[in-house]
């Protein structure tokens, strides 16, 4: 009787235990799992940003063929959002990484708090991976002069004229705000379903008005404009990249009790 009670006096000890202290064997599993499936994270974006080149590149000899060689300082091609175009699957990524693995890491033993680290872990890494190759492939368009043909993809936008250090952060940043708004968002339905979906929803449209309303009123537009640009282009994705932490903090907030379905 009395091990009896002493065994299961122990089991929440040994459960509050594994819950409060840092597993990285376990953080690592759950990197691991996330690449069960490589295509989401390194299929399917790289498909896209090749199809978008791809489309730059003909789009280029065209205008080309039409009106002769091309001067990439003069084409327009820096206005190009092309460079972009994985950033709005990627929100989807973030959606699938969460809401396909989730159910699979509590099953092995996993604990909420390890399975969204292991889970924020893969989103940097793959931030660290795609934003130095961002950064490698502005380097090369520069080089060629625009692959051979003046065209521009990468060096657009705020990409014209940075360094590869500069690239490489915002686009570092970018990508983990968009992937943390994916498994935030899943989150929140794991947690409260489509009525949590409603308010974050409704609450981030009402936010971004009352937003609006307000610099509209105090007439201070300018003055966000000004501001934000006496910091610059880095001083800016320093603030996408506290926002893409701010949802990484929520995100581990509500996974905490949220079920899987």
């Amino acid at each position: 009787m009395t091990a009896t009670a002493s065994a299961t006096d122990s089991a929440p000890a040994r459960t509050a235990d594994a819950s409060s202290r840092l597993r990285p064997n376990e953080i690592l599993r759950i990197v691991r799992l996330h690449t069960v499936n490589p295509a989401i994270f390194f299929g399917v974006p790289w498909m896209i940003l090749g199809g978008a080149w791809a489309v730059t590149m003909i789009i280029a000899l065209i205008i080309q063929g039409a009106a002769g060689p091309l001067d990439p300082t003069e084409t327009g091609f820096e206005y190009s959002w092309a460079v972009l175009s994985p950033q709005w699957y990627l929100i989807v990524v973030g959606v699938q990484a969460v809401s396909y693995t989730f159910p699979f890491a509590l099953g092995f033993g996993a604990t909420r708090r390890d399975y969204w680290l292991g889970t924020s872990a893969m989103f940097v890494i793959v931030s660290v991976m795609y934003a130095a190759a961002i950064a490698t492939l502005l380097l090369v368009e520069r080089a060629t002069s625009g692959w051979g043909i003046g065209a521009g993809m990468f060096d657009a936008l705020w990409y014209v004229g940075a360094d590869w250090g500069t690239a490489f952060y915002t686009t570092f940043a970018l990508q983990l705000l968009v992937l943390f708004i994916g498994a935030g968002v899943t989150t929140v339905y794991m947690r409260w379903r489509m009525r949590g979906m409603l308010t974050v929803l409704f609450g981030g449209v009402a936010l971004i008005l009352a937003i609006i309303a307000v610099l509209t009123f105090t007439e201070t537009w300018e003055a966000l404009g000004a501001w934000l640009a006496s910091i610059g282009v880095v001083g800016v994705f320093t603030l996408v990249l506290a926002t893409a932490v701010a949802w990484a903090i929520a995100g581990l907030l509500v996974i905490r009790r949220a079920t899987p379905r």
